[in-house]
């Protein structure tokens, strides 16, 4: 097999990266290791910045995002006795939207599969080839148990954190470097069959503990509780998540929707990056080199900017034969990573406690300065929007 830029991963990353290559004459191959029902079923993110709508709107993948995805203005910052909205438009001038991370893979697989380059799913024993040379390739088994090659001229890892990509870069690239935080609480999360009681996201501090009220839909919610990372999720009911979250959200004159729990997991947090994001002719994107909390909502987004950054790259080398934008492609996409690795470490550090009463004084006054000073209010709107790309 032959093609311009063999894509490692089916996630949104390598999907995207597909798309706007098709869309600038560039051929592709996607690999991915796990089931089409595996990877649309999986639950991840759900806020998409402006500028994550922006590219997909000009790559033809926004005709269902706008028709299904909930437009938002902004969120609310809660604390006892409090709860102040940050008005988005107002502040920086841009908004966000919710519209699962599901979703935009399906839109993509959609595509991919309606005449788009290939994508092919169930492969094994993926092994990366002479990312050093002109020629890298990438050897692997196909669905029915056949080896393949694949001879590129170009390989785009955006396989995630246990993918093959990562390993190989960290192999062979000069002056490889790993940061790494492993916070001390996970989020417990849950999708339910209840209207959404709020108009915006409600990020909560509490002593008990952070909580975040999101939504997927005009009828399903998205909810998510501070938990301590050696929770099991057999020991949490569906009685004890709704109390939880009912007193975590309590408020003058409001009411948590509650309904029937359709999926719960606990999810651990973690802060990652890995420099350089290239090795050769081997580019990684997404999750294979960085992840970040949730709290900021930052991961899908900093995907998205990793592959437009690297679409216009690799468009600049294939075809006019240039290689300033893929030399210049891991320090641009770290810049970015950086910032949005910060945002989301201080949108952590600030709304979830520690159990020390002096993090926890700390943590009211910086939430009060956000909700009293504008100029405090604009860096959180600017950056939870997205930073231009």
């Amino acid at each position: 097999m032959r093609t311009q830029v063999g894509i490692i991963g089916a996630g949104p990353a390598g999907l995207l990266l597909s798309r706007l290559l098709a869309r600038q004459g560039i051929d592709s191959v996607v690999l991915e290791n796990r089931s089409r029902e595996y990877v649309q079923g999986r639950i991840r993110a759900g806020i998409l910045e402006q500028n994550t709508v922006d590219v997909l709107t000009e790559a033809g993948m926004g005709d269902r995002l706008h028709r299904e995805g909930l437009e938002h203005r902004g969120v609310y910052l809660q604390y006892p006795g409090v709860r102040h909205q940050l008005d988005f438009p107002g502040l920086c001038g841009r908004r966000v939207w919710v519209y699962g991370q599901t979703e935009v893979v399906k839109d993509l697989i959609a595509a991919q599969l309606g005449g788009g380059p290939p994508l092919l799913f169930d492969v094994s024993d993926v092994a990366i080839e002479d990312v050093d040379t002109d020629g890298p390739r990438i050897r692997f088994t196909d669905a029915d148990g056949v080896p393949q090659v694949l001879e590129c001229d170009v390989v785009a890892g955006t396989d995630g954190f246990h993918g093959p990509s990562r390993a190989v870069v960290a192999e062979g690239a000069a002056g490889q470097q790993l940061w790494e935080r492993t916070y001390p609480y996970a989020w417990l999360g849950i999708l339910a069959d209840a209207a959404p009681a709020t108009d915006e996201l409600i990020y909560a501090w509490h002593p008990d503990g952070f909580a975040l009220y999101s939504m997927r839909s005009p009828s399903v919610s998205r909810l998510y509780l501070q938990v301590d990372p050696s929770e099991r999720i057999e020991d949490w009911s569906d009685d004890r998540i709704w109390s939880g979250l009912a007193t975590r959200f309590a408020h003058e004159g409001w009411e948590i929707s509650t309904g029937t729990v359709t999926e719960k997991s606990i999810l651990p947090m973690r802060s990652f990056v890995s420099a350089p994001m290239r090795r050769g002719r081997l580019f990684l994107a997404g999750d294979a080199a960085h992840i970040v909390p949730p709290t900021g909502a930052k991961g899908l987004n900093l995907a998205v900017a990793d592959v437009v950054l690297l679409s216009r790259a690799l468009v600049r080398l294939l075809q006019e034969k240039e290689t300033d934008l893929v030399d210049a492609y891991s320090d641009a996409a770290l810049a970015r990573v950086w910032r949005a690795t910060h945002f989301s470490w201080w949108m952590t550090s600030m709304l979830h406690t520690t159990g020390d009463p002096f993090d926890a004084q700390l943590q009211l006054s910086q939430l009060r300065r956000v909700c009293s000073s504008e100029a405090a209010a604009r860096e959180l709107a600017e950056n939870y929007t997205g930073l231009p790309l």
